[in-house]
């Protein structure tokens, strides 16, 4: 079909006021009307609704258009819609194009008749552009039925055993020797007051027990290839020196080290209690197997070790020093990532003295402290062994603050008042809880702050400025004075404690960049993995197949986290249940009589979609691994790459029409 025989329908949307409040939408459309090729056009209050698709089905229908023209918000979020509607009328999805005069006119021009020149600009530029629109035909490959997922906290757990209870085959890795994450380290959560390891602990169990989990410990993934509904993930599996199988999580092993005593500090205990070579992380841990670290080991240092051990273990043979790593290669159809998040390193703000004075402690070594399988058996003491008399919590450490995180951790206020509750309920101690502003929006959330109230826990509005042992007053005297303005009051307070607690920050994994390559994901700009879209996609990714849960995404309490790893596992499943997918056509292609074999696009494909053929000395494409980013064609010499729906005619003519 040739330009002129385009026969344009253009529908132009109020969006409510977000459009009609600054630009004037009817003399847009009466701009739009008189553009060659346009022979209709008209104006709708909500495009997207169902009166409105029926406007454009209709015209369709009765063989008024032949080419579709939407003005009004992005196509990130709305083109999929306007192009079914387009195929339901019997037409070619892809004769449909979008202008985005919200996000690009209306939300940042001010002056309406700007907004609305630009907008009649832009309207140009897409009539231009549509009216070169072909055909083009999609393609469906076939999805496998297995999910991977990638990390084994809360929300890696939830996402697996929903995965798993729907029938799919799922294969949980996790990179420490045992699941659970961050929730295992908890001994109560907040409002409840539930104990952590007793609701936490049949999930883990359900997860070794489960016929379609595949649980793989003490593994990495470190490579992931292929495409949507075809991944080909590739997992390291770390030696435990300790036959997993075999194991039976008796501890005798433990307790004949030639270590006597805990020596190394222990990974699960965040460095505050103590473990031996020969370990095994929590009482709870799944898989209940020993691990050897070959760093603190004897054996792997010198050779020497008389391997009580091995003594120990008997018949079971569980010990094998000789365990090599092992390298597994997994076919899955979508993948998972809930890798979680790490505590902010409390060092970094040197005022508060982490790591200058032993008795200021981040909120995960409180944590620790307060469990009951904790190195001090849930007794809160100073280093000392004496029980504090006076206890400062210090709220935002590492969040609210231009210096380091300027989001909100959404968990602070609330853990800050579970550690007042439970201190206060152990010691008797005088709690004073410095703090910004409280936030509690969640379930229970305000009547556990109005309970912290009544129980007469002490709140001081204002930001600690620091922590120091230098007295100024005979009550400071061997105490730790924390320094802070009380806002309400307007003073400067020095207040004297035995222990501080400082409530750090959730940040992203350390290897968060590794992880967003790998599976071709975008992070925000601080550092979370970036959803499709925050209100309506907040577990896809921009790489289809690929879904996150948990605080990998984001920081979050336990119960959103669940929630979200149900919702990835529902993604998920919905993605293998359809059996096949559909390839977007937008696709790159390749001249071969113009490619010169110089493999510039290559390297450049973020998609590992090109390879060189090298009989031809040509470059190929392969169609299921193409996203249509276009990378290759802006880059390709010889101008041998093009794009469908990207043609050199179709956007030459939109900057024509928008110059026009």
């Amino acid at each position: 079909m040739t330009k002129e025989e385009a026969k344009i329908g253009v529908y132009v949307c109020d969006c409510g006021l977000n459009i009609a409040s600054v630009v004037d939408v009817p003399e847009v459309v009466e701009y739009a009307k008189g553009l060659q090729g346009v022979v209709v056009g008209r104006e709708y209050k909500y495009m997207c609704s169902s009166p409105g698709q029926k406007l454009i089905q209709d015209d369709l229908r009765e063989q008024r258009v032949n080419r579709v023209l939407v003005v009004s918000c992005s196509p990130h979020l709305h083109e999929a819609t306007f192009r079914e509607v387009v195929d339901n009328a019997g037409e070619n999805p892809y004769l449909v194009h979008m202008v985005n005069i919200r996000e690009h006119v209306s939300w940042v021009t001010e002056d309406p008749a700007e907004a609305t020149t630009k907008a009649k600009a832009l309207v140009a530029a897409g009539v231009a552009r549509v009216a070169h629109h072909t055909p083009l035909e999609q393609r469906e490959v076939s999805v496998r039925d297995e999910i991977l997922v990638i990390g084994g906290g809360i929300a890696g757990i939830q996402a697996a055993l929903v995965a798993a209870d729907a029938g799919r085959r799922v294969y949980l890795v996790e990179r420490e020797p045992s699941i659970g994450g961050n929730m295992a380290r908890f001994d109560k959560t907040f409002p409840t007051l539930d104990c952590s390891a007793c609701i936490l602990t049949p999930k883990m169990t359900a997860v070794k027990n489960h016929p379609n989990i595949t649980l793989l410990s003490y593994s990495e993934v470190t490579e992931v290839e292929g495409y949507t509904g075809n991944y080909k993930a590739r997992v390291r599996r770390k030696p435990r020196y300790v036959d997993e199988d075999a194991c039976v999580g008796c501890c005798e092993c433990i307790e004949q080290c030639v270590f006597k005593e805990p020596k190394f500090p222990s990974e699960f205990d965040v460095g505050f209690g103590k473990r031996k070579p020969i370990y095994i992380p929590f009482p709870q841990a799944v898989p209940l197997a020993a691990t050897i670290d070959p760093d603190t080991c004897i054996e792997f240092k010198t050779g020497k070790c008389r391997k009580s051990c091995v003594e120990a273990c008997g018949d079971r043979n569980a010990i094998d020093f000789h365990q090599k790593e092992q390298i597994m290669e997994l076919e899955v159809g979508s993948i998972i990532a809930a890798t979680g998040f790490q505590t902010f390193d409390a060092s970094r703000i040197t005022n508060y003295g982490y790591g200058i004075y032993p008795e200021v402690y981040t909120g995960m070594e409180m944590e620790r402290l307060a469990s009951s399988g904790g190195p001090t058996e849930g007794e809160i003491q100073l280093r000392d062994g004496r029980t504090p008399e006076a206890v400062a919590i210090v709220h935002c450490v590492g969040s609210r603050d231009e210096n380091y995180n300027t989001y909100c951790s959404k968990v602070c206020c609330m853990y800050s008042l579970k550690y007042a509750h439970l201190i206060q309920e152990r010691t008797g101690a005088e709690i004073y809880n410095f703090y910004i502003d409280m936030r509690t929006p969640g379930k229970g959330y305000e009547e556990f702050y109005q309970r912290l109230l009544s129980e007469e826990v002490n709140f001081i509005r204002g930001k600690v400025a620091q922590v120091t042992d230098l007295a100024e007053a005979p009550e400071e005297e061997g105490k730790l004075v924390v320094v802070a303005e009380d806002t309400l009051l307007g003073v400067i307070r020095r207040v004297p404690v035995d222990m501080v607690i400082l409530s750090t920050a959730l940040e992203p994994q350390p290897d968060k960049e590794e992880v967003r390559r790998m599976l071709n994901m975008s992070c925000s700009t601080e550092g979370f993995f970036l959803e499709r879209h925050p209100k309506l996609a907040p577990v896809a990714t921009i790489n289809d197949g690929i879904y996150i849960a948990g605080a990998c995404q984001g920081p979050k309490d336990i119960p959103e986290t669940v929630v979200q790893a149900e919702a990835a596992a529902a993604e998920a499943l919905a993605l293998t249940a359809r059996g096949t997918i559909t390839l977007e056509p937008n696709l790159a292609c390749i001249t071969e009589e113009l490619c010169s074999g110089c493999q510039v696009c290559i390297g450049l494909c973020p998609y590992t979609a090109i390879e060189l053929d090298r009989e031809q000395m040509v470059a190929r494409i392969q169609d299921v691994l193409c996203k249509g980013c276009g990378v290759c064609v802006a880059a390709c010499p010889s101008g041998a790459i093009r794009q469908k729906l990207f043609e050199n005619v179709q956007l030459m003519e939109e900057i024509t029409g928008v110059l026009a």
